[in-house]
């Protein structure tokens, strides 16, 4: 089999295939007659040899993170912020004018770039509005169009929901097939093509033909030295590093609001209003931080499991990568807490427990019973007893004020994610390497993003959100595996797991690890555009909402992973971002 189309995989993350059934059926307790027992000596079991994965400690203690003050969320501040979100929102009155469709354009971009578009939907949404009407709705009009309008126009209107034809971008060749020249030297032109190419879906060759001739052309020059401008220059290479649509809104506005303030065409308020905004929701994530550190140094994993990740600080990075926004602080919250337990249960599947042992756990999960929890071994009765009681206290919670009792649902998808994990476990035990089919189907449920946005997202919101969100999800998980597994498995690998998708792929069909990585990040750009199909599709603001924190936990894959498992073991750049967004305050405006 020389390749796997994404769109073919089956994958499911809601309930076991009936295979798995048949084969978990063996495990379940029987009832048995009662029969005499004749006694005999035996000798003590030795001791179960436990692989490690020799996980640095945390560098932040509780007493750090609740010492993280707060010293300008004050009403001074407010007043300020809400002088300065004013101004902004006069300026784009003014500079929303059909006469100068690509200033708006540029205007809506910088919004998006800079963290502060969202104090600003209804005006964004009236100025793509009137772009769209005036300049891209009728196809005649798409000749006459400037190439940095039509590109930089179909990136945020597609971003925004609108279903601009790929055609749109046909009169770029010559007549021979080839780019035309005047496109070739336009280097901002060619940037917005390039970022433009990755809003594709399935079946866009033309796109897809621009993204190639836009990376390698946009490379060239940079290799050439052939850019003038500095900030273009910046602004180039950061892009082929991950193109816009692939990067975290959160982490992207930290790195751009640095970029603005050295262009040449800075606007003051923009840049006084986003950096005051970046330093108060600061503040407001700091706040969570602590609030999670407290249920994190009372959950006492990290003292009890020392095998496990001790990763709060790094988990809520996650959470803020989901949604930064200062109204969702709950999601956030137990955004952090699903990542921690998904990863501490996820190391006792992958390096501690034993399969006899996995077996037995995953039976008390698919039970939830906590009398059935006594026969465990020490260490999962405070795995599965540390869940049990974060899952309730949620679903309280959810209860109390949503009046809605989610805890069902929340088990069945740990559920779900620990019988994924017992898959890969007793993989492992018999020496099976499945096909990357097989693997994508298990591992997207073992990466745990259906339940870092289902437990938290079912636990303050309409349950029924679930159904509309599979797809969704579905992808993201891809996204999120793919890139978990191009930075992870060199490590994973070396101290004994399961084959990866790299791995797997190069037994199924026999090719270089060179050419097994190209097909997987290959997959990764199609898992993009069915999350491309899917968001464009949405017509609902409140199911945007969590479909965009999907994507974002898919997003986050690439920018935790890109340079190796910098989650187990962070490097000095990953804990530059931490100490950067989450402690240090920018100067004040």
């Amino acid at each position: 089999m020389a390749s796997i189309s994404i769109s073919c995989l089956a994958l499911n993350f809601c309930s076991p295939s009936r295979a798995w059934r048949r084969n978990m059926s063996g495990f379940r307790k029987k009832s048995y007659s009662r029969q005499p027992v004749m006694m005999v000596k035996t000798t003590e079991a030795p001791p179960a040899v436990r692989r490690s994965a020799h996980y640095p400690p945390s560098e932040w203690s509780d007493d750090f993170l609740q010492s993280l003050g707060s010293n300008s969320a004050d009403q001074k501040h407010k007043t300020t912020s809400d002088n300065l979100k004013e101004k902004v929102r006069n300026i784009i009155f003014k500079e929303a004018s059909p006469e100068n469709p690509l200033r708006a354009l540029e205007l809506v971009d910088d919004l998006h770039r800079l963290g502060i578009s969202y104090h600003f939907k209804d005006e964004i949404s009236n100025v793509l509005t009137m772009i769209y009407t005036c300049y891209f709705e009728a196809h005649e009009n798409w000749n006459k169009m400037n190439l940095n309008l039509k590109a930089l126009g179909f990136r945020l209107l597609r971003q925004h929901g609108y279903h601009i034809p790929q055609e749109i971008f046909e009169d770029i060749k010559d007549e021979s097939g080839g780019i035309k020249d005047v496109v070739r030297e336009d280097i901002v032109g060619l940037l917005n093509l390039y970022e433009a190419s990755f809003y594709a879906v399935d079946d866009e060759n033309i796109l897809d033909e621009t993204r190639e001739f836009t990376s390698k052309s946009l490379k060239e020059k940079l290799e050439k030295n052939n850019i003038d401008n500095e900030s273009t220059r910046i602004l180039v290479s950061h892009a082929l590093e991950l193109p816009f649509y692939w990067r975290v809104p959160s982490f992207e506005s930290m790195w751009f609001i640095e970029a603005y303030k050295e262009r040449s065409n800075m606007i003051p308020q923009l840049f006084e209003f986003a950096q005051l905004d970046y330093n108060m929701l600061q503040e407001i994530h700091q706040e969570d931080l602590k609030h999670t550190s407290r249920w994190w140094a009372g959950l006492e994993w990290n003292q009890k499991l020392e095998f496990g990740r001790d990763r709060l600080v790094e988990s809520f990075m996650w959470s803020v990568g989901a949604n930064h926004e200062p109204q969702f602080g709950v999601l956030r919250r137990n955004v952090t807490k699903a990542v921690n337990m998904v990863n501490v249960i996820d190391d006792v599947y992958d390096v501690y427990g034993t399969l006899v042992e996995l077996e037995q756990f995953t039976e008390v999960v698919r039970r939830w019973d906590v009398l059935a929890a006594e026969g465990l071994p020490e260490y999962m009765k405070i795995c599965f007893f540390g869940l049990n009681n974060t899952v309730n206290e949620m679903g309280y919670h959810t209860l109390i004020n949503k009046g809605s009792y989610v805890v069902p649902y929340v088990q069945k998808s740990w559920t779900d994610y620990c019988e994924a994990n017992l898959v890969e476990a007793r993989w492992f035990n018999s020496g099976y390497t499945p096909t990357l089919e097989e693997y994508l189907n298990n591992s997207c449920t073992t990466v745990g993003l259906p339940i870092v946005i289902l437990c938290p997202y079912f636990l303050d919101s309409n349950v029924s959100i679930a159904e509309e969100l599979q797809n969704v999800i579905k992808w993201s998980a891809v996204l999120l595996r793919l890139a978990d597994d191009l930075g992870t498995a060199p490590a994973e690998l070396a101290r004994g797991d399961i084959p990866k998708a790299v791995q797997c792929y190069m037994h199924e069909t026999g090719v270089s690890e060179e050419k097994a990585k190209e097909h997987i990040k290959s997959l990764i750009i199609e898992a993009y555009k069915k999350i491309t199909k899917e968001r464009m599709a949405c017509k609902s603001p409140d199911l945007q909402i969590f479909m965009e924190c999907a994507s974002n936990i898919g997003r986050m894959g690439q920018f935790t992973y890109e340079r190796g498992d910098i989650f187990g073991a962070p490097d000095d750049l990953y804990k530059n971002h931490q100490i950067k967004y989450f402690l240090n305050l920018n100067p004040r405006v």
